[in-house]
């Protein structure tokens, strides 16, 4: 399912392996990661996350957008196999882009979770706390984006 309410076009493409940080200049300010699919993944990309938000001074969307990469990147753990891709880039419209890429094709499926169910929200809360979201289909995998207003 996509939750989107612009055209997908207008989100740049997904990222490439490794890590990559440039300046923050509106617009062109990006910082991308690789990490294996392994347990220990959710907690290294909190840490980057968190850390590249404060290095442009965006301490507050820290919380939100740490919580919303811990959600996709848990998902990516459950769901594929193969490295999991992070990527930021600050937007020149007060926003900031973040995506989340795995090798598997499929796209997510937003579910209606119970009271008592373990999992089931992670697209739920990405759905409701950033201004639009999304995935799309990449060479070799999916990448599930969303955005979130910052004030620099």
């Amino acid at each position: 399912m996509i939750g989107v309410s612009d055209s997908a076009a207008a989100v740049p493409g997904p990222g490439s392996g490794g890590a990559r940080r440039r300046g923050k200049t509106p617009g062109s300010a990006t910082a991308e990661w690789s990490f294996p699919a392994d347990p220990g993944a959710v907690r290294t990309a909190r840490t980057v996350v968190r850390r590249v938000l404060d290095d442009w001074g965006l301490n507050g969307a820290a919380d939100m957008c740490v919580l919303l990469v811990s959600e996709l990147v848990t998902n990516s753990l459950r769901h594929a196999s193969g490295p999991i891709g992070v990527r930021m880039v600050l937007l020149s419209s007060d926003g900031l882009l973040v995506e989340v890429s795995d090798p598997l094709p499929d796209p997510p499926q937003e579910r209606d979770a119970a009271p008592d169910d373990e999992g089931g929200r992670g697209l739920q809360l990405v759905a409701c706390s950033s201004r639009r979201w999304g995935t799309r289909r990449g060479k070799s995998g999916k990448t599930v984006w969303f955005e979130l207003s910052v004030a620099g």
